[in-house]
């Protein structure tokens, strides 16, 4: 257990030693191979944001045209049953017509 503790003191030690010089080429190309890992993972996260944004206003599009569809579908549907509903109305006020005159003959042929 001593030699545990002996060990990791001597590593924090170390570490705390060692300074990184701001002027040392090694850590200024480290420091800009970070940033550009994080640019580019800045870029990559809003591309994909947009990419998001764009599927879901794809998808909104797409429901809109359904329902304009299915709405147009429902007009010409009812549109259909006011014309059938109308030939019927036709049809019956012509029976009725023709009953009403075979009515009225006959009863002018009883006077």
């Amino acid at each position: 257990m001593n030699t545990a503790a002996a060990a990791k003191k001597a590593l924090i030690e170390k570490s705390r030693s060692v300074k990184t010089d701001p002027t040392d080429p090694a850590f200024v190309e480290r420091q800009a191979a970070r940033q550009a890992t994080t640019l580019a993972r800045a870029e990559r996260q809003s591309a994909a944001k947009a990419a998001k944004a764009q599927a879901a206003a794809d998808l909104k599009a797409q429901k809109a045209a359904a329902e304009a569809a299915a709405l147009s579908e429902k007009e010409r549907l009812l549109a259909e049953k006011v014309q059938t509903a109308e030939q019927i109305l036709a049809t019956e006020a012509e029976r009725k017509a023709a009953r009403d005159a075979k009515y009225a003959a006959r009863k002018a042929r009883q006077r």
